[in-house]
Parts: C-alpha cells; sequence; structure tokens
C-alpha cells in the first residue's frame, strides 16, 4: 500500500544537511536563474538566511560538479576543528583565536584532497601525488597569525653565603677547665630587572609555501576544475572571519583552477578589515562576488505565479522523493499534485504567501498543515491555522529570549497593521539597527525590495520590509487586519500598492521611524 499524500507531506525531511545524496539530487528545485549564476568558475560568496536553501545548493553543485569530473570538496565549517570553544574564547588574543581556525580548514582541505586522490588512485600517480600531500601537510604546520601588543621581560638574582669556625680547647691534667671559641657570616642579594613594552597591534599571518604547495598538488590530480564549497561561514566568530577569508584571498583564489563559494548570512558575516593602505581578508566585488543573496528569490508579492511554480515543484519533488512510493504511484506532475492536495487554488496560493519565500518554512509548513488536514484535501482555514501554530511553536520563541525583540516586534505590528492597515513598512537603507536583524534572522520580518527612492526625498534610499504571515494571521478576516501592502498618497487619499515599485510618488506615510522606538527602550536595550 503506498502512502498518502498527506502521510508524505508529514514525512518531508526538513533540512538539506539530515538528506542523502541521492535525495538532494531529486527534491533540488531550481529558482532560475539562481543556479546558473551560482555555477560559473567565479569565486562568490553566497548569502541568505537560514532556511533559503544555501546548503541544499551547496550540496547540489558538489553533486553537479562532481557528475562533470571535477573534483568538488564540501566543508561544513560547524564541524571543522576539534575545539571550536577556542575560536569564541574572548580571554585569548586575536591571534591565539585565529592560528588555530585557519589550521583547522587548512587540514579540512588537506584531507579532502588526500580522499579524492586515493577514491581515484586508478587515475593517479599516488607515488608523486603522495610525497606533494605530506609536503602540504608540513607547511600547513607553519600558518600562524602574529599579532603582538605587549612583551615583558624580567630577570633577577639571588645569592646566600654563610661562614663559620669553631676552636675547643681542653686540658687533660685539669679537667675542669675548657674553652669555645666560634663565628659565622651570611650574605645575600637579589636583583628584579623588568622591560614592558607596548605599542598599536597588529596582524599579519605567515602561510610560508602553502600555496605553492596546494598549487601543485592540486596540477598532479590531473588539472582538474577544483570547487571549494564552504558552507556555514556565519557560524564562525565575526571578530576572527577576516583572517580565514585572508588566508583564502592568499593560498586559494590565485590559484586559477580553483572556485571558491561561500554559504553566509550577510549581517553575519564581516569579509574583511581595514588598515592603513591594506585590508586582511575578502574584497567583494573585488576578491570575490556578493552579488547572490538566496532571500532575493520566491518572494510572493514581487512575482507571484514564479513563487507559486516554485513551491509547486517544491513540494512536488518531496513527495515524489519519499519512501515506499512507486513511479506509477500518485500525481505524476506538479499540477495534479496541487489539484489532489489543495480544495482550490487559492488555498495554496494562501499557503505561498504563508510560507514568505522561504523553502525551509514551506516545508515545515506543510508537514503542519497536513497533519491538521489528514484525510482531507487542504482548504484556506486549515493554511491559516496551521501557519498559526507553526508561528507560535517556532518563529515566536526568538522573542522568548529577547525581550527587547519582542517589544520592537510588537511596536511595528501596532504602526503599522493597527494604525496604517498596511502589511510592510519602509527603512532606510544601510542604516542597520541590531534588533530588526534579529527578526529579519528569525524569519518574522522579510525583505521585499531594496534601494527604492521617492520624490519626496531625493538621494534617501529605501529597503521594503513585509511582516511575516504569522504576525497577522489571527486578524486576516477581522475588522482590524491590514487591506493592503503598502500605503501611499494618492490623488484621492490614501492607496495601497500589493507590489513595490521601485521609484514611489510619496512614501510618506510608509517609512518607519525607529527613533519612536528607541527613544521609549533604555540605552542598554538597544543593542540587545
Amino acid at each position: 500500500m503506498p502512502p498518502t499524500i498527506h502521510e508524505c507531506l508529514i514525512a518531508i525531511e526538513k533540512r538539506a544537511e539530515r538528506a542523502g545524496d541521492d535525495k538532494l539530487t531529486e527534491t533540488f528545485v531550481d529558482a532560475a536563474p539562481l543556479l546558473a549564476s551560482v555555477a560559473t568558475r567565479d569565486h562568490q560568496v553566497l548569502f541568505g538566511r537560514r532556511g533559503t536553501g544555501k546548503t541544499h545548493l551547496l550540496k547540489y553543485l558538489h553533486d553537479s560538479q562532481r557528475a562533470d569530473s571535477d573534483i568538488s570538496l564540501y566543508l561544513d565549517l560547524r564541524s571543522v576543528g576539534s575545539n571550536s570553544s577556542v575560536y569564541n574564547d574572548r580571554q585569548k588574543t586575536h591571534a591565539q583565536r585565529a592560528t588555530p581556525l585557519l589550521l583547522d580548514v587548512l587540514q579540512a582541505l588537506h584531507e579532502a584532497l588526500l580522499k579524492v586522490a586515493v577514491e581515484l588512485s586508478e587515475e593517479y600517480d599516488l607515488s608523486r601525488v603522495g610525497p606533494k600531500l605530506d609536503d602540504l601537510a608540513a607547511s600547513i604546520s607553519t600558518v600562524e597569525v602574529v599579532g603582538p601588543v605587549e612583551q615583558t621581560t624580567e630577570s633577577s638574582s639571588t645569592g646566600t653565603r654563610q661562614f663559620g669556625a669553631e676552636l675547643v680547647l681542653s686540658a687533660e691534667a685539669a679537667p675542669k677547665a675548657s674553652g669555645k671559641i666560634s663565628g659565622s657570616s651570611q650574605a645575600s642579594a637579589s636583583a628584579r630587572l623588568a622591560t614592558k613594552r607596548s605599542g598599536t597591534e597588529t596582524y599579519y599571518v605567515k602561510f610560508g609555501t602553502v600555496q605553492n604547495d596546494l598549487k601543485t598538488v592540486i596540477e598532479l590530480l590531473g588539472g582538474r576544475r577544483v570547487w571549494l564549497l564552504l558552507d556555514e561561514w556565519s557560524e564562525i566568530p565575526l571578530d576572527i572571519q577576516p583572517y580565514l577569508a585572508d588566508l583564502l584571498r592568499r593560498c586559494v583564489l590565485p590559484i586559477s583552477s580553483v572556485t571558491v563559494k561561500i554559504a553566509a548570512i550577510e549581517h553575519r558575516s564581516n569579509m574583511s578589515v581595514r588598515g592603513e593602505g591594506e585590508y586582511v581578508g575578502i574584497e567583494l566585488g573585488a576578491d570575490a562576488g556578493g552579488d547572490v543573496n538566496l532571500d532575493d528569490f520566491m518572494v510572493f508579492e514581487n512575482e507571484p505565479r514564479r513563487a507559486m511554480r516554485f513551491f509547486a515543484d517544491l513540494l512536488y519533488k518531496h513527495y515524489r522523493a519519499s519512501d515506499g512510493l512507486a513511479p506509477q504511484d500518485g500525481p505524476q506532475t506538479p499540477d495534479e499534485f496541487i489539484a489532489q492536495t489543495f480544495t482550490q487554488i487559492t488555498a495554496f496560493e494562501e499557503f505561498v504567501r504563508a510560507v514568505e519565500g522561504v523553502p525551509r518554512d514551506a516545508v515545515y509548513l506543510a508537514s503542519t498543515v497536513a497533519r491538521r488536514a489528514y484525510g482531507r484535501t487542504i482548504g484556506v482555514q486549515d493554511v491559516r491555522a496551521a501557519a498559526r501554530d507553526w508561528y507560535q511553536r517556532d518563529k515566536a520563541t526568538v522573542l522568548k529570549s529577547s525581550p527587547a525583540t519582542g517589544d520592537l516586534l510588537h511596536w511595528i505590528v501596532e504602526e503599522v497593521i493597527a494604525h496604517r492597515r498596511a502589511r510592510a513598512f519602509l527603512l532606510i537603507s544601510h542604516r542597520r539597527h541590531p534588533l530588526v536583524d534579529t527578526l529579519f534572522d528569525a524569519r518574522l520580518v522579510h525583505v521585499l525590495k531594496k534601494s527604492i527612492s521617492s520624490h519626496d526625498t531625493p538621494g534617501v534610499r529605501y529597503d521594503v520590509y513585509k511582516l511575516d504571515y504569522g504576525c497577522y494571521v489571527d486578524l486576516i478576516t477581522g475588522s482590524k487586519g491590514p487591506v493592503g501592502l503598502l500605503p501611499s498618497d494618492g490623488d484621492d487619499g490614501v492607496e495601497f500598492v500589493d507590489v513595490p515599485p521601485d521609484d514611489y510618488r510619496s512614501i510618506r506615510r510608509a517609512i518607519l521611524d525607529l527613533e519612536k522606538f528607541e527613544a521609549k527602550l533604555p540605552a542598554a536595550a538597544n543593542t540587545q
């Protein structure tokens, strides 16, 4: 008996890192032109929040390049190194924390190359590759980050001298007569010399011959293109990320046959630090591209049809990859799958709105709504109830650990939905707010469009943010629910637009002034 559609949706693998390579390939959906943009030979940093599909994309790229006879090395930076607590120990200097990180990454790269050489031993001469891998291992051990700030020299000496003498006289003829003379002398000396030097902290990394040895090994592997895919970059502490980036810039990026792709969260990444006339790390746009952001894909309000097609394909491919499902079982196309799963197209449209363009949220919500509507087709009310449960059970938990973040969200909901009857708002571009970053990272607000302008404020650019579906799902059918996406001044009063344009005639009503919220908080709360 093949599993039902509901059973398959409930059993969907929620995270890419837990799925096998075969299922990752089967369930991958290309949000064109995403794959074409990433499959280039250019070095790139791929940005995106958790759940947007960075890991799935890298692993699919990993399998694709291996199938094309290239060498692909996938490294999860969460699992690199034996003791990651060293990287986070703020009691240690940058040099003490960065050096073991660089060594751990290089050793992981060495192990990956060794594994490739062994697996393809029929193609390569291990008698030549082996010694060069040994040379690479030896040069790796010389890598260190150097940054002295203080030098103290101490010397001390101490000495002791002691002298003594004793004389005894006795007369045998007169036993009662005796005499004794004694004396002693003692001297000691101690000296301590201390020298202390302090100065401006400067860093440089000693790479030695790592680049040459790495290049030689790659050349001996047949001249194939090597893809180095680094996942979970943002798990590395912000202040030592530039030193790992600098290692890549100096040792890996210059090798013409190597392509590096890094998956990171944008506001949790620090790719470079600048000094006097130079920089440490990777400069986006010069050393590596930073133009791919998975948060820019599949937002319903921007391109509804494209978003619906993507999530129809996503759910259908996960369904077809279910265990126990034969090729002839169940619906055979995405359209058939949607027709047999949802009561009508408006129910699926509501589902796509609710997931806010995030693939991981889509598979979690699909599992939740399948349990709620088990045994029947899924309706609009099922989607809304499941979205409410998913929001309260998962997304809103971040607010418990950060009261100030919860206060900001509640204030935004009050300002945007209650006062303006809208779902979205505008903030000035490039003006960072830690609490907004936290809401964005937790998928409680979403970016719809970046860098729009207005005739009201020439030269000022704004980003369009949208509240998460779960924030207002209870208000949708009530009198206090949102009327449209964004308010705008029209000829006949307030108008609402459902697709954020690139240029607004007037956007005063849509701009959110965070200074009003900040004025209500203690100073410390703004930095949480």
